[in-house]
């Protein structure tokens, strides 16, 4: 029997990209603190909040792939995470606009048929975006128009933000 595909992750966003192979998969939510550690590079803390978020979901299925990821912005050496609302977002993009921000994705395939190192592989995947120089009014409509107030930096790079000549 071939093993179940399993995405650790509640994320809408990670689903309907999964959903663009068009395998059959299935998602469970892994319940893990996401705060980063202290002194912890953003790489480090994507790959191992992804590694976490595989092994929780695997620790309670068996004969399965789980995929888990996680992703972190950076600007200026700081890392900046889900902004939770509207007036946070609006701060976030104030700060990075027409600046480049970098976004570490975790990945980790885990394998539950398989024990030790075999079982786990890891990857980070580095972007460098470069943020528009968009006015307050813009930023506000954008932010209002795509509600990202669930992604890393206010960004969603399949949404109208991706746009390079778009106005809102």
């Amino acid at each position: 029997m071939p093993p179940r595909l399993i995405l650790a992750s509640g994320s809408t966003y990670r689903r309907d990209l999964l959903a663009r192979l068009r395998l059959p998969f299935e998602t469970m939510v892994p319940d893990i603190n996401e705060t980063p550690l202290p002194s912890e590079s953003p790489d480090t803390t994507a790959v191992r909040l992804a590694q976490q978020k595989a092994e929780a979901v695997a620790g309670r299925v068996q004969n399965a792939l789980v995929i888990g990821s996680d992703q972190v912005a950076i600007l200026d050496l700081e890392q900046i995470g889900k902004p939770g609302n509207h007036e946070n977002a609006l701060q976030q993009l104030k700060k990075m606009r027409g600046r480049k921000v970098v976004f570490h994705t975790g990945v980790c395939l885990y394998d539950s048929r398989r024990s030790g190192p075999d079982a786990v592989q890891l990857t980070n995947v580095q972007t460098t975006v470069t943020f528009r120089s968009l006015n307050d009014d813009e930023l506000d409509a954008y932010l209002k128009i795509e509600q990202p107030y669930d992604c890393a930096g206010s960004a969603k790079k399949r949404g109208l933000g991706y746009c390079s000549d778009r106005k809102y």
